[in-house]
This record gives C-alpha cells, structure tokens and sequence, in this order.
C-alpha cells in the first residue's frame, strides 16, 4: 500500500474516532504541558532570587556574633555580647581589601506618630550603612559619621513605615517615638521591595547603632557589621583579613573556635543557586509523572483500538499479501 493510501486511511480511522484521538494527544499534551510549565517557575524563581541577590552586591560581607559549637548548634543571633564597635573601627583601619565598615544592632519596637502606631524593625546601624547596601535616602538625607558619634535621636524610615504612620504626608522634620523615645525624621528610603525569603525590607526604621544601644537596647555591644570589600576579587581577602584580625582582638588562641561567623554574599548567591538546582529537578520530575501517565493512558488506547479491529486487520493484511 503506498503512502499517500496508508496516511488516508489513517485519517478516515482518526475522523472516525474523533473523542478517542483527543483523548489520546491531550495525555500526551497535558504532560508536556506540564513539564515545560514547571521547570519554567523553577528556573524564573531561580533567576528572580539571583538577580535579588545580586542587586545587594557581591563585594559585601556580614560578619554575626556566635559560631558552630562541637554539638552542632550555632549560638544564637545577637546571643554573644564580644563584638564590639572597637572591632568594626580595628577593621575599618587594618584591613586593606575593606572599603567600607557599618556596625549593626536590631531590635522590633512599636513606633507612634500622632495617634498612629506600626510595629517594625528597627536597625542601628553606621552611617556607611546605606553605602553598603546600595539603598539611598530617597526624601530628606541620610545620618552622618557625626550623628552617630552623637547618638543622635535621628531615624530614616523605610516607604512602608512613612506610608503607614503619615498615610500620603511628607515625613521629613516630623517627630515619631520609639519606645517613648521622640526622633526626628531625616529621610525616606528609597523602596526596595521584598528579599529573597519574601519578607518586605521597606518595613524597616533605621538609627544610628549608639543610639539603638544607649536609649532602645541598653546594651554596649554591636550584633552583627555589615563590610563592603573594594572589589568582588577582593572579597576572599577582606573575609582573611577580617578573620585574623578578630582573632586576634578576641584573643583565640591557634586551633581555637571563632566567635563570629563571616558570610560572604557570593556563598549566599552559590547556596540559592543549589537550592533552586534541586527545587529544579523536584518540580521537573513531579512534572514527568504526568507524562509517563498520559503515555500509559496511549498504550491502554491503542491497545483497545488494535484488539477491536483485529478481523479488520486480518483482512487488510490479506489483501495487502494478495
């Protein structure tokens, strides 16, 4: 039988069956389907989470208080008091691959303005903070070096902090109080969006980390620093420097156990980046079963179709050897 003879019949045999064809492309559809769909959110998830986490840099580091113990668990954020603004100032100064350092202090606080009140985070941090993460002062100014040395009562809020307490009003020279605690507004940021974890980094209050010390902590130590290096090359240099150098302030001795811990943004980057390498191939072969199914749904089809038409293919199989 030619071609052209053999796709005709082929044709009137699919016209003929029109409910049973469609159900045998839309398994093979429907899987298809699906793993186009799904190793697509894999790798747009994956490309959204990298360019978040890009758009922090990939010169910065942070440096937490607290470290692995032998059993394993990690002493707590902020839960080792040795890590003091002395340690930021020694690294600022002795370590030549570091640009820029900001110390930091955290703390969630219920913050009036008027009758208004909204519950957020409030960050101390140094005046090199906004520099370091890319984040500036979009209305108003940012606090200086000199405020900070000050203490002063200052505070920059983030756009979902400024929308709540003010509903639309210029913040800038207006009074909220922290803890009963009055600042004055010096600026807005400029909106960030969420992170990477989805939590709303706009939700956020920030101060000069003596002030968050002396007058909302009480505390004379700093929780964490956050470093820029003077070049991405040049961040396994600094995380050297910064690590001899805090040895060396906190007197660990040689095979001793670091109290602090140094996180560079790129590890960061490396460890999303494996993350979404497996939510990848998790979500690719959840999407293969569909697949497999609707290529088990063609083989149960076909074998239905060949079994009720074996006497029409006996005699199409004699007249072909006729």
């Amino acid at each position: 039988m030619k071609f052209m003879a053999i796709l005709r019949v082929g044709l009137r045999a699919l016209a003929r069956n029109k409910m049973r064809s469609l159900l045998t492309m839309l398994g093979i559809i429907i899987g298809v389907g699906a793993v186009i769909a799904m190793i697509s959110i894999a790798d747009g998830a994956r490309a959204q989470v990298q360019s978040q986490i890009a758009a922090m840099g990939t010169n910065i580091l942070m440096v937490f208080p607290g470290s692995v113990t032998q059993g394993g668990v990690r002493s707590g954020f902020g839960s080792i008091t040795s890590m003091t603004a002395e340690d930021a100032e020694a690294i600022r100064r002795e370590a030549p691959s570091v640009a820029k350092v900001a110390p930091t202090t955290r703390t969630v606080a219920q913050v009036v303005a008027g009758n208004l009140n909204w519950s957020t985070q409030v960050q101390g941090a140094g005046a090199d903070y906004f520099d370091i993460r890319d984040w500036p002062v979009e209305q108003g100014l940012a606090f200086t070096e000199l405020d900070v040395r000050s203490s002063a009562k200052a505070c920059i809020l983030g756009t979902t902090v400024a929308d709540n307490l003010f509903a639309g009003q210029d913040p800038v020279g207006q009074v909220v109080r922290i803890k009963k605690v009055p600042f004055q507004v010096l600026g807005v940021l400029k909106k960030k969006g969420g992170n990477v974890m989805g939590s709303d980094q706009d939700d956020i209050i920030i101060v000069p980390y003596t002030t968050a010390q002396k007058r909302l902590q009480g505390i004379n130590y700093i929780q964490g620093m956050m470093i820029s290096a003077r070049g991405p090359e040049m961040v396994a240099d600094a995380q050297t420097e910064i690590s001899q150098i805090l040895r060396r302030r906190h007197r660990i001795a040689a095979g001793g156990t670091d109290d602090f811990m140094i996180r560079a943004q790129s590890d960061i980057a490396a460890t999303a980046d494996e993350t979404s390498k497996v939510m990848r191939m998790l979500l690719g072969a959840i999407a293969s079963v569909s697949l497999l199914v609707g290529g088990i749904g063609i083989m149960n089809i076909m074998l239905v179709s060949v079994t009720e038409r074996i006497r029409e293919i006996g005699i199409r199989c004699r007249r072909s050897a006729a």
